[in-house]
Order: structure tokens, then sequence, then C-alpha cells
């Protein structure tokens, strides 16, 4: 077996201290975000029983940090009594999302057709998001489980964007961009970010024009919420980990340097 060099206990450091933290509930005051506040105040002073479309536009491999805001947002709609309707421009955003209405809709005792919806993937996202401007129905005719669309309660009176208070993107890529250009350019729908902490450069554009309404950004802006919603969804406790993290890395760049320079020192001295 070969003997176990500096980087590998470099990385079971980085894992035990991981664990450590995971383990224990500690509570991270964060200050809130001017963006996060902004979302938090959209939802709590919508008329009863909007509805609200939210579309999980990514991939699987962003869960850690897309997951938490998608829980922290669906929470605070259904808190509220809105209602939600899903669907996803990613493939494999579509068994997240229906998995993700489902298990927060449990948490609130609601029912599905009368207080949520999953309508399903739908290729060809920018053909998607103008068809839904013009119909919903023809759109997606059944939903993700099989159901008529018509045959749907809460669907009744839901034909285009007019009928609908906001779309929601949950992506870790670009599709909100087409949200926007598509959606809110076209249809005048107001435009909502659920983003990961890299895209928002991306998006600050949009957010000073008003062509997005707000974001909530990354896993921080997950954390936020939580506290805003006072419900804990874990992100608090990953960003006392990435926290954690953090320093311990800076830490370990201090210990490098000092040990780099101290060795050259005492070989100029030999």
């Amino acid at each position: 077996m070969n003997k176990i060099q500096s980087r590998h206990w470099t990385f079971i450091g980085l894992f035990v201290l991981i664990i450590i933290v995971m383990l224990f509930q500690v509570d991270m005051k964060l200050e809130t975000s001017a963006q996060t506040q902004k979302m938090f105040d959209y939802i709590e002073n919508l008329p009863p029983n909007s509805n609200i479309l939210i579309s999980f536009d990514h991939e699987a491999s962003s869960l850690p940090e897309i997951k938490p805001i998608g829980l922290a947002l669906c929470r605070h709609v259904f808190s509220k009594g809105h209602k939600i309707i899903g669907m996803a421009l990613f493939a494999e955003g579509t068994v997240i999302g229906y998995r993700l209405l489902q298990q927060t809709a449990k948490e609130y005792n609601l029912e599905y057709g009368e207080d949520y919806v999953f309508l399903g993937f739908k290729p060809q996202f920018i053909a998607a998001i103008s068809s839904l401007g013009e119909s919903f129905s023809k759109t997606f005719p059944e939903d993700y489980i099989g159901n008529k669309y018509d045959s749907i309660p809460m669907l009744k009176n839901i034909n285009n964007y007019d009928d609908i208070t906001a779309v929601i993107s949950i992506a870790d890529g670009n599709l909100t961009t087409h949200w926007m250009e598509y959606g809110g350019s076209r249809f005048d729908v107001t435009i909502i970010g659920g983003i990961t902490a890299a895209m928002v450069t991306s998006y600050d554009p949009y957010i000073a024009s008003g062509q997005m309404f707000t974001m909530i950004a990354g896993l921080r802006g997950a954390a936020e919420y939580e506290q805003l919603i006072n419900v804990d969804g874990g992100a608090s406790r990953s960003m006392l980990a990435q926290t954690s993290s953090h320093l311990y890395i800076l830490l370990l760049i201090i210990i490098g340097n000092v040990i780099y320079f101290r060795s050259k020192r005492q070989k100029g001295e030999s």
C-alpha cells in the first residue's frame, strides 16, 4: 500500500471538518440581501390564492446549491395559501421538481390538482415559453402523471400567462434569460430567478434594467430566505460548512507559506 501523502491528509482533514460542522446545529445569522428581501416581500404581499409557475431549469449536478432555493420558495408560497404550477425545461429537472413539490405539499397537507400541479418537461425551450403565452393547455395537454389538462380543477381558469402572477425559474445556467426574453418581454409576465452563485454577475444587468424582478442567489440566498420564513432547510448548515471549509483552506495556505519561507531561509543560511 502506498504511503499516505500530505495532500491526502489535507482532504481527510477537510472531510472530518465538514462532518463535524454538519453534525452540530449552529444558528448562523446572515444579513439579508436586498434581492432576497424583495423576493420575500413579493410573496408576502400577493393577493390570496395566487398562481405561480415554477420551472425547474437545472441539472442534478447543481442540486446541493439549487435544491435549498426551491425548497425555501415552495414552502413560503404554500404557507401563504398560494398555488404552484410546476414544470421543467431541462429533462433532469423533471423528476427533481415533481418530488420537491410532493415533499413540500405533504408538509402543508395539500392536495395534488387542487393546490399544486406538475405539468412535466417540455423540450425546445424557446418554443415552449412562447407557446405557454398562447395556451397552457395546448402546450401541456396532459400533466406529468397523465391527467388531462381540462380534468385538473386547479387549472380550469388558467389559460396563459395572464392568469398567473409570476414565473420563477430555478436554474443553474442561462435558461432564466430565455424566460425574460420570450416570456417577460413578449407577454409582460413577472420573471424571478433562483440561480447559482456563479450566475449572479450574469443576471445583475437584468435586475438593473427591470427585466428580472428579483432573484435568490446561491446557497447564501437560500440560507437568508430560510431565516426569513423561519424554516430549516439545510442551507444555513451548508453555509456554515462552506465557510468553515474556506477558513480551513486559508489556514493551510498560511501554514504552507510559513513552511516554505522557513525552509528557504534555512537553505540560504546553510
